[in-house]
C-alpha cells in the first residue's frame, strides 16, 4: 500500500451517551476540553486548534460510536477507498452534510471486522479561536501525532487476527510490540506516537479506553486530584512498560475509560522492529480496581518483580517541561545569567 495512502492519526471520536449533562462537566471540569454548543442531542469537545476532536451524541447509547482517522489529502483518501474495494469491503463515501457536521472536507465510512463504524477522512477545518480550556491546564499533545490512541477489547484469539489482519493489512498500520503475558495486546502505530491503536483479548468485544496525552505532567496530577475527590479513578497513577507514560484512568459517563497521561515515548517509525515485551504492562502504579483480588495481585506481583529487578526506563521528557533548578548546575547558571545581561 503506498504510505500516502495510510491514515496517519486519530482525528476524532464519537462518543455515545445517555446524558449530555454529564459529559459537559466530565469533559471541561475533570478532562480540561473547551466544550462546543451543539445542539439538543449533541455537543462537541476542542482540544487544540481543530474545531472539534470529540463528538458527544445523546442517543441513549454508550461506548464509542464512531472512529476518525486521517489521511492526508483527497489523493490519499480515493487510492484507500480503492484499496478497500479492491478487498471487496464495502465503503461508502459520506455525503456532504455528514463531512460538513464533522467539519472535514471529505469522508468516507466502514465497518471494521467486528462492526466499529470507521470514517477516514482528509481536509479537518481548524480555526484561529485560542483555545479555551474548561480547567486551568496547558494543553494537549495532538498535531502530527494526532488526538491520542484507542485501545478496543478483543473476545478471542480469531476475533484478534481478524482486527490485526484488517488494520495492518487493509489500512496500513504497522505492529510496535506485543504481550503474550499477563494479558494477549497488540500495539500498532501510524506516526512517531508509539500506538495509535492497540487490541487486548478479554473476552468481549468492546471500547476499553482512550488516551489523551497533556503538556505539563502537573496537569495530570492535578487531574488525578479532580477524579479522586470524584470517584473516578478506575486505574491508579502509574508508569507503562510499552510508551514510558506515566497516566491514571478514569470512568467516563459512557462506559469506557480515558486514560490521561504525561511524557510517552516517540519511536522512529522507519526502523523501529516489533518485538514481545515480558514485563507486564507498568513499570509501577497502575492498580486496575475492577479487576478480581487474584488478578490485581497477580498484576501487583509482576510490578514488584519489576523494581527487584531494577527495571527503568528514561523519563520521556517534552520539550520545554524542563528547566534546571538555580544552583544545581553552575555551568547553567552561568548561561542564563550571561543571556540575561543587557
Amino acid at each position: 500500500m503506498a504510505a500516502h495512502a495510510v491514515p496517519q492519526a486519530l482525528g476524532y471520536v464519537g462518543v455515545r451517551a445517555k446524558d449530555l449533562g454529564d459529559w459537559a462537566s466530565y469533559g471541561t471540569n475533570l478532562l480540561g476540553l473547551e466544550r462546543v454548543d451543539k445542539s439538543r442531542s449533541t455537543l462537541a469537545f476542542r482540544m487544540d486548534d481543530r474545531k472539534q476532536r470529540i463528538i458527544i451524541d445523546a442517543d441513549g447509547g454508550e461506548g464509542i460510536g464512531f472512529f476518525g482517522w486521517e489521511v492526508a489529502d483527497a489523493a490519499a483518501l480515493d487510492a484507500l477507498a480503492a484499496q478497500l474495494e479492491r478487498a471487496r469491503i464495502k465503503v461508502t463515501r459520506g455525503a456532504r452534510a455528514l463531512a460538513a457536521e464533522r467539519h472535514v472536507g471529505d469522508l468516507i465510512v466502514l465497518s471494521d471486522p467486528v462492526g466499529n463504524r470507521l470514517e477516514i477522512f482528509h481536509g479537518a477545518e481548524t480555526t484561529t479561536e485560542p483555545f479555551r480550556p474548561g480547567r486551568s491546564i496547558s494543553g494537549f499533545r495532538t498535531g502530527p501525532l494526532g488526538l491520542g490512541h484507542a485501545v478496543l477489547n478483543v473476545d478471542t484469539p480469531q476475533t484478534l487476527e481478524r482486527m490485526m489482519s484488517f488494520y495492518r493489512d487493509m489500512l496500513g498500520f504497522r505492529l510496535t510490540d506485543y504481550y503474550s503475558h499477563p494479558f494477549v495486546a497488540r500495539f500498532l502505530h501510524l506516526n512517531p506516537r508509539h500506538h495509535s491503536l492497540a487490541f487486548v483479548q478479554t473476552g468481549k468485544n468492546t471500547v476499553h479506553h482512550i488516551m489523551m496525552e497533556l503538556f505539563s505532567f502537573d496537569d495530570v496530577g492535578q487531574g488525578y486530584d479532580l477524579a479522586l475527590n470524584e470517584d473516578r479513578v478506575a486505574v491508579t497513577l502509574g508508569r507503562h512498560t510499552s510508551d514510558f507514560i506515566t497516566s491514571f484512568y478514569t470512568r467516563t459517563p459512557s462506559a469506557f475509560m480515558v486514560e490521561y497521561g504525561w511524557g510517552a515515548r516517540l519511536i522512529d517509525v522507519d526502523t523501529w522492529r516489533a518485538y514481545e515485551r515480558k514485563e507486564g504492562p507498568s513499570m509501577w502504579g497502575h492498580d486496575r480496581v475492577w479487576l478480581s483480588a487474584e488478578d490485581r495481585a497477580k498484576a501487583r506481583a509482576l510490578r514488584l518483580k519489576n523494581a527487584a529487578d531494577g527495571y527503568r526506563r528514561p523519563v520521556q521528557v517534552i520539550a520545554g517541561n524542563y528547566e534546571v533548578m538555580s544552583g544545581v548546575c553552575p555551568w547553567w547558571d552561568g548561561i542564563k545569567a550571561r543571556a540575561a545581561a543587557p
